[in-house]
């Protein structure tokens, strides 16, 4: 069930802070995001692929697609022909597939590198040196990777109750952020995207710098 009042609200105080809202879907049947795309949400979020596809199709086209999981590069070919932005990109392999795939669509993808920042090794991305060394190679072949852009980097912060250090992990990935974003590695106009914080965190994220957050709970209710 969709909660519209918070949407209202979060709406609210996001867009003044400049904060981008993806409302994150997985799981959640279609009606539910059509409620919420009536009241006028048009980015959504999802991590499973065949999920994603299925629900694409059923749903206005001017949605705003956004991949948050874990992407394996067999999967990419299922959502290069609408996918808006994906999130988590952590290996070059990946970029490779992603631009191969935008080429054969036609299109030019938007993604984020994952940065691990998380004290659990359960969460995927890349630390500072492994970003640099990526961003190294890339920069060697950007000639051959017209079709993705890379627009900013993502994070998660640890699932825990000490907020000084879920403060200290988006800190640290705000920081990077800048310091990439002083860089000649990319355009400035496209390189914008600081996405860290999910329902628990989110203001959290805010404080430190985020301008995206990924919001699931809080609008829709606990995952089935």
């Amino acid at each position: 069930m969709v909660n519209k009042e918070v949407w209202k609200s979060l709406t609210q105080e996001l867009a003044a802070k400049g904060v981008t809202l993806i409302a994150v879907s997985k799981t959640k049947p279609v009606g539910d995001i059509k409620a919420l795309y009536d009241l006028g949400q048009r980015d959504f979020g999802e991590n499973y692929v065949q999920e994603l596809v299925e629900k694409q199709t059923q749903l206005p086209t001017d949605i705003h697609w956004h991949y948050i999981g874990h992407l394996q590069s067999n999967k990419v070919k299922s959502i290069a022909p609408f996918i808006h932005l994906i999130h988590a990109v952590d290996s070059f392999n990946l970029l490779l597939e992603i631009n191969k795939q935008a080429l054969k669509n036609g299109r030019i993808i938007d993604v984020l590198l994952q940065m691990h920042i998380a004290d659990e090794e359960t969460k995927f991305g890349l630390d500072e040196k492994e970003i640099t060394v990526l961003l190294d190679y890339y920069d060697t072949q950007k000639e051959t990777l017209k079709n993705i852009r890379i627009c900013g980097l993502m994070g998660m912060a640890t699932n825990t109750d000490n907020v000084k250090q879920v403060h200290a992990e988006f800190s640290r990935l705000h920081n990077f952020f800048k310091l990439l974003a002083g860089t000649n590695f990319f355009n400035k106009s496209y390189f914008s995207v600081c996405s860290m914080g999910m329902s628990a965190d989110y203001e959290i994220a805010i404080e430190e710098g985020s301008n995206m957050v990924r919001i699931g709970s809080l609008l829709f209710g606990s995952r089935a």
